[in-house]
């Protein structure tokens, strides 16, 4: 039976703290690092649900995505609802471990589960990082090619259709008959790298949380760049409209496809340490948090 501290090594064999951005501090949250795990639960997010729920399945650990403290805290008092978690966790010897930036940026982690998901091959990172112990490359997001055009509608229904549901759906910006092959995708909040997706030449930019006025910024900017190529007879023969053109998607659901990876991956990984595999459930409910949407 696996120690919490064999667990965490497990864990971080498989997505490394270092990969993870300056500003954030995955890892090990809560938790007596001599326990025994063996009952590990996966969720996208650490809610007060989510984490009654798996104390209440007898998890030994909680794996999630989302970290439970953005923000540096002063208190987890009865006061407030982390404190509430904290208190939950506690009590019923349950730990929470937090695979975040690390995690998006790992070999089979969660910008790599999205991409194989969708059925892009030929794949690397966005924006390049490193190379892992075993020379995947690692970075943010991915860019790969789907294995033969199609539509920006049909492939549109394919994003729809592979990630769970959510009330919000998928929005759409680009011409719907065009033919799409190479496409970008970055799981959670993508308005960062625009610029980046943009230098790729990649067709689509599949991502998340897209505010208003940088999605409405990179469209005006890719059909500028477009209109400068066409008047200077600079077009490629493929090019018949801008790129990138955008998908955005529900932040929890694109990025919950990483646990069709994790759950196995992680078994395997702890096994491989301490010579028995925990078992692994994961959370399937949306933790998106609109539940009502009027068309």
């Amino acid at each position: 039976m696996a120690s919490l501290f064999q667990t965490v090594q497990a864990l971080e064999s498989l997505y490394p703290l270092e990969f993870a951005e300056s500003w954030d501090e995955p890892g090990l949250i809560v938790g007596d690092m001599s326990a025994s795990v063996k009952r590990i639960v996966c969720a996208v997010d650490p809610t007060l649900e989510v984490v009654k729920r798996a104390c209440n399945m007898g998890a030994d650990l909680l794996v999630t995505h989302h970290p439970l403290f953005f923000r540096a805290v002063h208190e987890v008092s009865g006061r407030s609802v982390r404190g509430e978690i904290v208190r939950n966790l506690v009590e019923n010897h349950c730990g929470l471990w937090v695979g975040h930036t690390n995690a998006d940026c790992a070999y089979r982690g969660v910008a790599h589960a999205a991409a194989d998901s969708l059925g892009l091959f030929n794949q690397h990172p966005i924006v390049f990082q490193t190379k892992d112990s075993n020379g995947n490359e690692v970075g943010l997001g991915r860019i790969g090619e789907l294995d033969s055009p199609v539509s920006l509608s049909e492939f549109a229904n394919r994003v729809f259709n592979a990630i769970p549901h959510s009330e919000v759906g998928i929005q759409v910006c680009g011409d719907i008959d065009a033919q799409v092959s190479k496409i970008a995708v970055l799981p959670g909040s993508g308005d960062s790298l625009f610029n980046e997706v943009r230098a790729s030449g990649a067709d689509v930019y599949v991502t998340s949380d897209l505010r208003h006025h940088p999605a409405l910024d990179a469209i005006e900017q890719a059909r500028y760049e477009f209109s400068l190529r066409k008047n200077c007879g600079l077009l490629d023969s493929c090019d018949s409209n801008f790129k990138p053109m955008l998908i955005n998607t529900a932040h929890s659901a694109i990025e919950s496809l990483w646990f069709n990876y994790a759950v196995e991956d992680i078994s395997k990984a702890v096994e491989s340490i301490c010579g028995s595999a925990p078992q692994v459930v994961l959370l399937k409910e949306s933790t998106d948090p609109w539940n009502y949407v009027i068309h």
